[in-house]
């Protein structure tokens, strides 16, 4: 009865984007396994070429010395094998930055423009015909800190980037400040998203799958010599598509619970004359839309955490506890007595216990679940969820299709 677990491949990818905390959407693992970028978590000599142009040097004296890398091209040269050759990359004195890849702001009296660049061997449909262009800030400088520039505009290095890129057209950026890489992904007439792959977590053994990440990612061959379908603009692109999809299933699958789950209640309101929902409908009938919705976010929230091992493994909570267990349990019931499901109040009273059990923890020989208090689980939120005082809630129909099943598609 234990979760269907997700491709390794694809967990793989899961794991070091959980790590670097991407904001917005950048890649998705899934996009990234279809198109054949698979991680080797045995990268060692990736990572041996990372520290080999790491030096340490104290930017807070209070904090000691710290890792980072004093000169792009070396580490995009002895990490990335970026050649930069002037086919496949501008910055250098044989290709100079192109005045295509230059935005000027006459009003500010300032020029956006990229350090290096990296081509679009091959642009199609009328696309940029470049796919990466690359500022190299000062020494630890922040991102997101919003300086004046040389003339008087007004922005962060980051919102510099953005500018940039959706003047140009060009669909990634990197910001490199010695201690951070951060790609930027901001298609025109989309919404922008970036991670930053820290120089400080990479050089660590742990850190291991980051570094490989960032080879994966911006390594010569994703940017020029893969079949095109491979390279970091279609994975990019391919992301964003991907993550649409399961969007839009996602709320296909919200709708269809929360109907189901609304369908449910008002028949264990009429089983109870009207006595479940007679105080909240009186008095604050929205609430009952908010509880339900709430019960929905309860699911997606266990559910996520089941299919990632945060909650406990043993088979007294994977029996008794788990929404994976209750669905295979009612899976095998609907089958043996298809013609009774809908006489049986059981699911429900297990899921109020699933949630008190998450707020409050619990204990036995072999299971522990710390409390986590917390807004969403708190039962005194919507007592009439756990039938109190009228405990119609217990007359809530088993179903055996619970619109939201742990198959990975959800996420």
């Amino acid at each position: 009865m234990a979760n269907k677990k997700l491709d390794p491949e694809v967990l793989a990818h899961l794991e070091w984007l959980g790590f670097v905390q991407p904001t917005g959407l950048v890649v998705s693992a899934r996009a990234l396994v279809r198109a054949g970028a698979i991680l080797d978590r045995r990268d060692v000599e990736g990572q041996r070429l990372l520290r080999e142009c790491v030096r340490e040097y104290a930017f807070d004296p209070k904090a000691g010395p710290s890792p980072w890398i004093p000169d792009f091209r070396e580490f995009a040269q002895s990490v990335l094998g970026w050649s930069f050759a002037p086919k496949g990359y501008a910055g250098t004195a044989e290709s100079p930055i192109p005045p295509e890849l230059e935005v000027p702001l006459p009003d500010y009296g300032e020029t956006l423009r990229p350090d290096f660049a990296v081509r679009e061997l091959d642009p199609q449909n009328n696309r940029s015909a470049w796919q990466v262009v690359v500022r190299v800030l000062k020494t630890d400088e922040d991102f997101d800190h919003v300086v004046r520039g040389t003339g008087q505009l007004a922005a962060a290095a980051h919102g510099r980037m953005e500018r940039l890129l959706r003047q140009t057209g060009v669909p990634t950026g990197l910001l490199f400040n010695g201690r951070v890489l951060r790609l930027v992904s901001a298609p025109r007439g989309e919404s922008s998203g970036w991670l930053d792959f820290g120089v400080a977590d990479m050089v660590q053994t742990a850190g291991r799958p980051i570094s490989t990440a960032l080879r994966l990612l911006l390594g010569e061959p994703r940017l020029l010599s893969l079949p095109r379908a491979q390279r970091l603009s279609a994975l990019l692109e391919e992301s964003r598509k991907f993550q649409n999809d399961v969007s839009e299933r996602l709320a296909e699958q919200v709708l269809h619970a929360l109907y189901e789950l609304l369908r449910g209640f008002q028949a264990a309101h009429d089983a109870t004359k009207g006595e479940l929902l007679r105080e909240p409908l009186a008095e604050h009938p929205d609430e009952v839309y908010r509880a339900l919705l709430t019960v929905i976010l309860r699911l997606v929230f266990l559910l996520y955490a089941e299919e990632r091992d945060m909650l406990p493994e043993d088979e007294t909570f994977l029996r008794n506890y788990s929404l994976a267990g209750l669905h295979e349990r009612l899976r095998e019931d609907a089958a043996l007595y298809p013609d009774t499901m809908d006489q049986r109040f059981g699911a429900w009273a297990q899921l109020v216990t699933l949630f008190r059990m998450v707020h409050d923890g619990a204990e036995s020989e072999t299971m522990h679940l710390p409390q986590r208090h917390g807004v969403l689980f708190d039962p005194d939120r919507f007592k009439f969820l756990e039938g109190r005082p009228a405990g119609g809630a217990r007359q809530i129909h088993e179903r055996i299709e619970p619109p939201l099943v742990p198959d990975g598609t959800i996420y």
